[in-house]
């Protein structure tokens, strides 16, 4: 149910304002929800776990009817806003003219100069500076003290947007085509944020190379995580002769799914039996279609379309192999490190991918799981073949995948890293970017911060866990 509409020229005082709790988080993203980023909405339970006081602030709505589960624990925290032309947009447009006239003006002025060398994103610039000034005395209202943006593009600028009108600090995440293609404004994003996220050593660096030393330092890898008390070993399967392949992923170019169907194709050449589910919807869907009908492969390859995550788990617990054989496009689109791989590993499912941005850090070959060169059918076809000739290395590399994702991109242990630099910059304190992932990685992470969120992030008094709570190698 939606909140009642306060008229934004309405006089607000400053009891309204500090009666308010205290240190709330915003979290903004494009929509919210939507079936492709359960990620973020694992991180934001988990973080709501860890006793952050989160609120949900979609920019452009809801992008479907699709529920994962878990989604239903947010439904109050969801803020949506009436639209670009509804009245509260145009009196809140009036609102800020009238209150903080040069900072309304230079958030414009800002947001439209940052964007004109693009003229796509310049054109959404003049939706998304309103829509964020919406947001931003909606944020006052409800008492936010810092915006975590997921995306460095449209949901960063909001943000951006955000802090220049109401002084709000923030920070963001950058994931793949944000930070790979789409770059607009990104060096005035990361220079005005807080602190910056990046969910691979590979982006990290990528950021560095781009955008020099001081934004990398500002930088933090900490990577998308799965939880681990979701997924869980798949139950032991007699080899009974028949190889069931699944492919959880967007059906994009990038994804590299043309290689896959090429490889079942050889597959059949080789009269090796199998099963191919295809999981996942997208624009290159009727391509997909058509080689699947060209190579005959009508009745052993299968397109589901979206599915909720209960329905994935059980996919993944049915299949003896997860293929995801991404490719770097023309325009230089690629995957970051595919949340569905962190899933397969988690569950004990073997996987095979290919050695594309960070994807090699996730998967390391022959001992995690197996890479293959992007856009070889053949290569691929083998290595699915050798999984399946070879169920003692197809053990080897399930236990293997498990235990790093375990280790490294385990959900818990990541949203306590982001729950710590959230919690630093609520308290104002500086945060400690471009170390956690790599520390933990090395074994030589430093003492963890333990001071709890008393007045800061609003403990949820349910949850008896903080931030910081966890040994740096604890592992479920």
């Amino acid at each position: 149910m939606r909140r009642p509409f306060v008229n934004p020229l309405a006089r607000l005082d400053r009891a309204t304002l500090e009666g308010g709790p205290e240190g709330r988080v915003g979290y903004l993203m494009s929509w919210y929800p939507t079936v492709t980023e359960t990620f973020i909405l694992h991180e934001m339970l988990e973080l709501r776990r860890l006793g952050v006081d989160l609120e949900v602030f979609p920019l452009l709505g809801g992008a479907t009817d699709l529920r994962h589960p878990g989604s239903e624990e947010l439904t109050n925290r969801v803020q949506y806003h009436r639209g670009l032309l509804s009245a509260e947009c145009a009196l809140t447009q009036l609102y800020w003219l009238m209150r903080r006239p040069r900072r309304y003006l230079r958030a414009w002025a800002r947001a439209l100069l940052g964007n004109a060398r693009s003229p796509g994103f310049l054109v959404r610039a003049l939706m998304v500076v309103p829509l964020a000034a919406v947001i931003a005395r909606r944020m006052e209202l409800r008492g936010i003290r810092h915006v975590h943006a997921h995306w460095a593009t449209h949901p960063a600028l909001a943000a951006f947007v955000v802090r220049e009108l109401s002084g709000i600090g923030f920070s963001f995440t950058t994931h793949a085509h944000d930070l790979y293609v789409d770059r607009t404004m990104l060096r005035e994003k990361i220079a005005a944020a807080r602190f910056v996220v990046t969910i691979s050593q590979f982006n990290r660096a990528l950021v560095g190379r781009l955008f020099g030393d001081a934004a990398s330092v500002k930088t933090v890898v900490i990577p998308c995580g799965v939880d681990p008390r979701l997924f869980l070993p798949r139950p032991a399967r007699e080899h009974d002769g028949l190889l069931r392949i699944a492919c959880v992923a967007g059906l994009r170019d990038y994804k590299g799914h043309r290689w896959l169907i090429e490889a079942c194709a050889i597959l059949r050449a080789r009269r090796v039996p199998f099963r191919c589910v295809l999981v996942g919807d997208g624009p290159e869907r009727p391509a997909i279609e058509a080689q699947i009908a060209r190579s005959g492969l009508g009745e052993l390859v299968r397109l589901l379309g979206d599915q909720p995550q209960d329905r994935i788990r059980a996919l993944i617990e049915e299949s003896d192999v997860m293929a995801l054989p991404s490719t770097v496009t023309s325009n230089g689109m690629m995957d970051g490190v595919p949340v569905a791989l962190m899933e397969a590993m988690a569950a004990g499912l073997p996987v095979v991918s290919t050695p594309v941005s960070g994807i090699p850090e996730l998967i390391q070959d022959g001992r995690t799981g197996l890479l293959v060169p992007e856009g070889d059918g053949r290569a691929l076809a083998d290595a699915l073949e050798r999984l399946h000739e070879d169920p003692a290395t197809a053990r080897q590399l399930a236990f293997g995948g498990r235990e790093h994702v375990l280790r490294y991109y385990n959900l818990i242990r990541n949203a306590d890293q982001l729950c710590k630099h959230l919690t630093a910059a609520v308290e104002g304190r500086a945060t400690p970017a471009g170390e956690d992932f790599e520390e933990a990685r090395s074994g030589t992470s430093r003492s963890r911060h333990r001071s709890g969120h008393g007045g800061a992030l609003g403990v949820l008094r349910e949850t008896p866990v903080r931030c910081g709570d966890m040994g740096s190698d604890a592992v479920p």
